[in-house]
């Protein structure tokens, strides 16, 4: 477990960043929802995360915890329990190429010293993925160190793995990391990085209003093109969605299933909600269980 969280961890820092943004025009506020109709014997969950918070600031909601001892089948983006996916996660962070050869002089020297307001440098990064440069942004705007760091879907998986349930995801680590690829090339990575003060603040609002299950203006805070544009958020969050809601009628059709997905997959129109509900799902807000 303990090589799962530190795994987990890698990729939560890279999706806290990369999937904030979303277009929801929805008022409907809640971070759990109920799937049901459509032929389904029991009704499954969709609960909205917010991948990385601060100890002060975590709290999982005793509604979201009942509905996952009522299911049966426990779904996250990535199965961390799969030893396959672990094994793709490792390497995930690690590059053929080194960074300072994809660049000019200018630029590499330009780099090292961003990099150093992440308390590293290029020397030390050299090796990395872009998606490892990614993550730096989340470890340098989460305000508390590390110990005292709380991974949202890792919590619920720890209780599924205690109550016995089954753990599924619904895809790849190499389907994440092209996703990922698609949307932030390194120039795109760096020109995120010089930014790091924005997603600080960012951040912030954020967290507040995902405590408040505030979703909308969760979203709406991350509605300018600066960082997000159009591209990136077809490649990080519509592509995604419409792949993961091939998979989810049948899982629910088997055994009533509590997906956990981060919150910006849930709200806009090609957000899971709306695209359950266009297949016939009656898909509601639970404010209590």
């Amino acid at each position: 477990m303990k090589n799962v969280i530190k795994l987990g961890f890698a990729v939560l820092l890279t999706l806290n960043v990369a999937t904030a943004k979303a277009q929801n025009k929805n008022t409907e506020n809640s971070t759990l929802w109920e799937v049901s109709g459509n032929g389904l014997s029991k009704p499954s969950y969709l609960a909205g995360t917010f991948h990385i918070m601060c100890s002060q600031d975590f709290e999982i909601k005793p509604k979201v915890m009942k509905a996952l001892e009522k299911s049966d089948h426990f779904v996250m983006e990535i199965n961390y329990t799969d030893p396959a996916e672990m094994a793709a996660m490792q390497k995930m962070y690690q590059a053929d190429q080194k960074i300072s050869d994809q660049l000019s002089p200018e630029d590499a020297k330009e780099l090292d010293k961003v990099l150093a307001d992440y308390g590293t440098d290029l020397k030390k990064m050299d090796h990395s993925s872009s998606q490892a440069l990614y993550a730096l942004i989340s470890t340098k705007a989460i305000p508390c160190p590390p110990t005292e760091i709380k991974l949202y879907e890792i919590e619920l998986l720890q209780n599924a793995l205690k109550n016995k349930k089954k753990v599924s995801g619904l895809e790849k680590v190499q389907e994440q990391l092209t996703s990922i690829n698609a949307a932030y090339d390194l120039k795109a990575v760096i020109g995120q990085l010089k930014m790091g003060k924005e997603y600080e603040i960012l951040l912030k609002k954020m967290i507040t209003a995902f405590k408040k299950e505030d979703l909308q203006s969760v979203y709406t805070l991350f509605k300018d093109d600066k960082i997000m544009n159009a591209r990136q958020e077809k490649a990080m969050l519509t592509d995604r969605n419409k792949n993961w809601i091939e998979k989810m009628p049948d899982m629910m059709k088997k055994e009533s299933s509590f997906f956990a997905v981060g919150g910006a997959h849930l709200m806009g129109e090609n957000g899971v909600i709306q695209l359950l509900r266009s297949k016939g799902y009656t898909v509601k807000p639970i404010s209590s269980l």
